[in-house]
């Protein structure tokens, strides 16, 4: 017997949180969130709640766990986009359809009571969360940024009258084999040509002090007619800065500035944290900050975080400057390989940016949607 509760207790919320990772214990290629990140989305004053409505559900299969859910009402998303949806995202589930349904239909119902008419996944509160359902690239480790399921996840939401709407791919970036001169020789002319600078700093906080105004910026022009964005809040933005001050190294980021030091493009990357978080689920141990400390001392895979590009430049062969700062990082550093994370499969401005690169699409991933009768 199959039934469905909404999370409300503590216990509960421990249930929510710690079932993928009973789930995914045994797998090479699961990707744990931090757990204390995961943790506030209990939390009335979570920085999401001033924008969204969310819900929790817990299903249970003969009084034992069985999979969990998550339903968002991201008002900003429907206003700016002029939809009526419901997200589902935190989607889990052991292989059994009867458990699937069951948490997708207290989803749709939450939706209907909502006013909504359609419900579209897995995406969180914004497109800095994790997103899409991994639909090919199995075998390859999930990064940090990015959820790892089961193959069967995609058998189980069809079966329910899901359908494809957007696909993303994620590649696999080396240096190139002839090294970077060509790269170079490219965006030091492109830099003569429009009087473009590299944006200085001293560490990693004065870089962030000096031009976390200008990316955010950036940011909101860049992105804003890419799939499953959201305006940026305040709140959104500290939590990012912070986030960024914990993981990220100055030497995995740039910011190319025009004359009049605005900020015209950025590149971020930060070291892959997936192995020094699995072992551990999550949980900042001390043995996992002895960890986490090494890896971001001495990575073996860098993350691309985020790209951005003023729109205006886009035809102006400044995305090659990022390339070229990317191939310096790969060559000099010791990295084996940078994980591009999520690129839509219609962003030809991104994808081809990667074939500059010895490069291999090895993922896909797909966000899903559901017309509500």
């Amino acid at each position: 017997m199959v039934t469905v509760r909404e999370v409300k207790t503590k216990r509960e919320q421990k249930e929510f949180l710690e079932f993928p990772l009973r789930l995914y214990k045994d797998s090479p290629y699961y990707s744990p969130a931090l757990y204390i990140d995961e943790k506030k989305i209990f939390r009335s004053d979570y920085v999401y709640y001033d924008t969204c409505i969310a819900v929790y559900y817990n299903a249970y299969l003969d009084g034992r766990i069985a999979g969990r859910i998550s339903g968002i009402l991201q008002r900003s998303s429907n206003e700016k986009w002029g939809q009526k949806r419901v997200r589902f995202t935190r989607f889990d589930c052991i292989d059994n359809l009867d458990v699937a349904r069951a948490l997708f239909d207290a989803v749709e119902n939450f939706a209907r009571e909502q006013g909504m008419t359609e419900v579209v996944g897995p995406l969180g509160f914004s497109d800095l969360e994790r997103e899409g359902l991994l639909i090919d690239g199995f075998d390859r480790d999930s990064t940090f940024e990015e959820q790892y399921n089961a193959p069967y996840y995609q058998k189980l939401i069809e079966a329910l009258g899901y359908v494809k709407e957007v696909d993303w791919v994620e590649s696999m970036v080396y240096a190139p084999e002839q090294g970077s001169a060509d790269l170079k020789r490219v965006a030091e002319y492109v830099m003569k040509r429009y009087k473009l600078h590299r944006g200085e700093s001293k560490s990693t906080r004065d870089f962030l002090n000096r031009y976390a105004d200008g990316f955010f910026e950036l940011l909101d022009v860049g992105y804003d007619k890419i799939y499953g964005t959201v305006p940026f809040t305040d709140g959104m933005r500290k939590m990012l800065i912070d986030n960024f001050k914990l993981v990220i190294n100055r030497k995995y980021v740039s910011a190319i500035l025009d004359e009049n030091d605005r900020v015209i493009c950025f590149g971020l990357g930060f070291p892959s944290l997936t192995k020094a978080l699995r072992k551990s689920g999550g949980r900042l141990t001390p043995a996992t900050l002895v960890r986490v400390v090494h890896t971001l001392r001495s990575p073996e895979v860098l993350e691309m975080g985020l790209i951005a590009v003023d729109p205006s430049y886009i035809n102006r062969s400044v995305p090659a400057l990022i390339c070229a700062e990317l191939a310096d990082m790969l060559a000099q550093s010791g990295i084996d390989h940078a994980e591009t994370n999520l690129n839509l499969e219609d962003n030809y401005a991104i994808r081809n940016l990667w074939k500059r690169f010895r490069s291999v699409e090895h993922k896909r991933r797909r966000s899903y949607v559901k017309k509500l009768m």
